[in-house]
């Protein structure tokens, strides 16, 4: 048998541009929009569209495709041994208004990396799965990540068949409508074993463009807690209420906000990232006092310890506070950080030195994978390359031709060489 290494370089020498270009374009065009963005939701017509188009494209690889019961779509290339799987790919849907490259990168990288190692002629001592996970995005459906989350814990999925799109189209019903779409492909068990987990993605930030640097080993991905902040005073009449009877629930609202934003300041160096991004005013009149005001917080950082300290002082301040009204804090969201193995970030740090001929950056995912749920089953790690401006979850976003390449070349290496261990 080969060594795994020359292996991983003869699978990442295969990789062909053209063909991933091509690749790319032909998913863009389900749900394309003129101005170059994609409207692909998950288990929309269009979504369900795609769908087919990927099954038929894994199926002339040779690859075996087969369904989960959170419409997790499976495309697997046969292995030497039956031993559990190295999985790769991501998500086929979009924001209402999204990308051709968020998610579908990874899924369509994965099947190249599949089509390398067929013109290499390598055979794997393990099986390879490509995955394509459900509603990564939420944008149609809350939560997001359901499919990567529900295959890990599949006693999730109960709940999420409960979930309610804007026109109260359960995400139950979709999914059955999705399922019963592809008769023709077998249905496997969730939670299945795997031996490790790699995701290609785009950055989605600026990090890596700033740096010049073509390729990224993410090291993990950052906490996260969200909260809700209601400030209750008393409505009353703008016109008639003297400024010091008031009970003005935005003020005490925008008070606290000023505070957390100075707070976030002071934690520059932690890199603490705070938004404050839904506020509800009630009755919302332009002639009447605000008296009740509620407002989220997204706080997120790579130390959960930051966050916990954030969270002390948020509680403090809401309870000190000087006004005539009452305010609440409410944990309503948190996860602690997802941090991927040495052993994974050395060999991914391997085989992004080989494809661009130059050291790669580390750095922390900002934004939720589903790799981030897949830590939890099996051994598991990201690549990212550069996001031109930073931008994502919008029709500008976009990746240089050969950065695209660069990322499946590191996959290939990286995929070949589990997949021989």
């Amino acid at each position: 048998m080969n060594l795994p290494h020359s292996v991983a370089e003869r699978a990442q020498d295969h990789v062909n541009n053209d063909r991933l270009q091509a690749a790319i374009a032909a998913l863009a065009r389900f749900g394309g929009r003129d101005d170059g963005g994609v409207a692909r939701e998950t288990l929309t017509e269009i979504d369900l569209a795609s769908r087919r188009h990927l099954i038929d494209l894994a199926r002339a690889l040779g690859c075996e495709v087969s369904i989960d019961d959170c419409a997790n779509l499976f495309f697997r290339r046969r292995g030497s041994t039956d031993l559990p799987p190295v999985l790769t790919g991501s998500h086929g849907d979009t924001q209402p208004v999204g990308g051709k490259l968020d998610g579908a990168y990874g899924v369509l990288a994965g099947l190249e990396v599949i089509a390398a190692l067929n013109d290499a002629g390598i055979t794997t001592l393990r099986p390879i799965d490509v995955v394509a996970w459900t509603n990564e995005e939420g944008s149609r459906f809350g939560p997001g990540a359901m499919g990567s989350s529900a295959y890990v814990e599949p006693a999730r999925l109960a709940q999420y068949r409960e979930s309610l799109d804007r026109n109260q189209i359960s995400f139950g019903s979709a999914l059955d409508a999705a399922l019963a779409a592809v008769a023709d492909v077998p249905r496997r068990p969730m939670q299945q074993p795997m031996a490790a987990c790699v995701e290609l993605h785009i950055e989605q930030g600026p990090v890596l463009e700033r740096a010049s640097v073509p390729l990224g080993v993410v090291t993990g991905i950052q906490a996260v807690r969200w909260f809700e902040v209601t400030c209750t005073g008393m409505a009353a009449h703008a016109g008639t209420t003297p400024m010091d009877e008031r009970a003005d629930a935005m003020a005490a609202a925008v008070g606290i906000a000023q505070r957390l934003y100075s707070l976030a300041a002071r934690e520059a160096t932690s890199q603490l990232r705070l938004t404050l991004g839904r506020w509800q005013v009630g009755p919302n009149s332009i002639n009447t006092i605000p008296g009740k005001v509620t407002f989220s917080v997204d706080v997120r950082c790579v130390d959960d310890a930051v966050l916990a300290r954030f969270e002390h002082t948020l509680r403090t301040m809401t309870q000190a506070a000087d006004w005539r009204g009452s305010m609440t804090v409410a944990c309503i969201f948190q996860r602690a950080p997802t941090l991927f193995p040495d052993g994974m970030l050395r060999l991914i740090e391997q085989a992004c030195t080989r494809a661009s001929q130059s050291p790669p950056l580390r750095l922390t995912s900002g934004a939720f994978h589903d790799a981030m749920y897949l830590a939890e089953h099996c051994p598991t790690a990201m690549i990212f390359v550069p996001s031109k401006g930073g931008i994502s979850h919008n029709a500008a976003e976009e990746t240089a031709p050969h950065e695209l390449l660069l990322g499946v070349q590191a996959l290939a290496y990286t995929v070949a060489a589990l997949a021989n261990q």
